[in-house]
């Protein structure tokens, strides 16, 4: 029998708990920010999906530029100090874009560079976060240990969805990004009392980055289910940026009554990531690749509802309905990596998996407001639904997607 008060009693080790709760407060943080900076840009003077674009752009590109180097530093460094190095310089840049909205005072340029800057900052925090959990948790603990740090990311991003659009409509979007900096800054303070023994931190790299990095390639390159659903992926997540960064949030304020009409949209989609948690941990397919090719598709729906006029209720139940299959992709893809690929290279791997992924999510971002003012709103999240539908189709025509077997799941005792 399954012991959950054997689960819950990882809460009464403190440094587990000091990450656990470093995690949940940045979601939190980071689940005010896209509404908060969206509603705050377009409502500047003058602005438009143009501008939107501009500013998502600007944090999106060196997050994917500086991906890699994120993974060496992570690697090189006590990865709860750099987790806090992290934090902190996204609070700083959330204060500063806070700073500037309040102010009036929003020259277009320091707007794109504050927000580079916490793109900079999550392209150090990924990485760290991706190898703290083994230094803090035995290996026998790491499943449990991961679904309590899911519980609560996943429930800190719906209280910030739902939260951030009132927020913005009751004290504005300045005063709304003070908020998410505010959260960083906590969380960087959490993680600062953490406290790892020297046995217990990455240890330094003792020979080329490079090298690393052409064998880490090379385990890549060398599966062909891996590098096509990554390179589905980096299509899917470009329509996705465009749609979810700057579409949505227009199409909400035009059409569905503003922030709190998208707040509630991707509260339905976190809500959805909550229910998929408890479907991934039943579900065993046999082919889990092909699985993920497949739960692509209806990731489409929320687009088409809004592409089409739908009402704001379906379009909430079609944003759940994408969390759902985005939750049960991600936990698919991660037990996939974790059994395919050799431990010692699955970093570097999971490397250009992140990097592969949201590489072109900078395009979609910079494409998506003009390509709104040339064919219209609506037609360019259309556009974007289909994008994703055919990205996916894509996919299932590789061998390795639809080739690769699970092992039998152990008989019941």
């Amino acid at each position: 029998m399954h012991s959950y008060s054997r689960d819950l009693g990882m809460l009464k080790d403190r440094r587990f708990t000091l990450l656990l709760a470093t995690r949940t407060i940045s979601m939190l943080g980071s689940s005010f920010a896209p509404v908060a900076l969206a509603f705050s840009v377009l409502a500047l003077p003058g602005s438009n999906a143009t501008t939107l674009s501009l500013v998502l752009t600007a944090e999106a590109l060196p997050m994917v530029v500086f991906m890699l180097v994120g993974g060496v530093i992570a690697d090189r460094f006590p990865r709860h100090r750099v987790i806090m190095i992290g934090e902190t310089v996204n609070a700083m840049a959330f204060f500063g874009l806070s700073v500037m909205i309040i102010s009036g005072w929003t020259p277009l340029p320091v707007l794109m560079g504050a927000a580079a800057l916490s793109g900079v900052a999550i392209a150090i925090l990924f990485p760290a976060l991706a190898g703290i959990v083994p230094e803090l948790v035995p290996a026998d603990r790491l499943q449990t240990a991961n679904a309590l740090i899911g519980l609560g990311t996943n429930s800190a991003r719906v209280a910030g969805l739902v939260l951030s659009g009132g927020t913005v409509v009751l004290i504005g979007g300045g005063w709304a990004l003070a908020v998410s900096g505010a959260m960083f800054a906590g969380a960087a303070l959490m993680v600062s009392a953490l406290r790892l023994t020297p046995a217990e931190r990455s240890a330094e790299a003792r020979y080329s980055v490079l090298a690393d990095l052409r064998a880490g390639w090379r385990e890549f390159i060398s599966r062909q289910w891996l590098w096509v659903v990554v390179a589905q992926f980096s299509v899917l997540i470009m329509a996705m940026q465009a749609a979810h960064g700057v579409l949505g949030p227009l199409m909400a304020k035009e059409h569905l009554g503003g922030a709190p009409a998208w707040s509630a949209i991707l509260a339905g989609e976190a809500v959805g990531m909550i229910c998929g948690v408890f479907i991934a941990l039943r579900l065993q397919p046999k082919r889990p690749i092909l699985v993920i090719a497949i739960l692509s598709v209806p990731t489409a729906l929320p687009y088409v509802l809004l592409g089409s006029g739908a009402p704001l209720w379906a379009i909430i139940v079609g944003a759940a309905l994408m969390g759902v299959c985005f939750d049960v992709i991600g936990v698919l893809w991660n037990t996939t990596m974790q059994r395919e690929v050799p431990t010692e290279s699955l970093s570097r791997v999971s490397s250009y998996d992140a990097l592969g992924s949201l590489m072109f999510g900078p395009i979609g971002l910079l494409i998506a407001g003009p390509l709104s003012i040339l064919i219209g709103l609506k037609p360019a999240i259309l556009a974007c639904a289909a994008v994703v539908v055919l990205s996916s189709l894509a996919a299932l025509l590789s061998p390795g997607v639809r080739g690769l077997r699970a092992p039998a799941p152990a008989a019941a005792t």
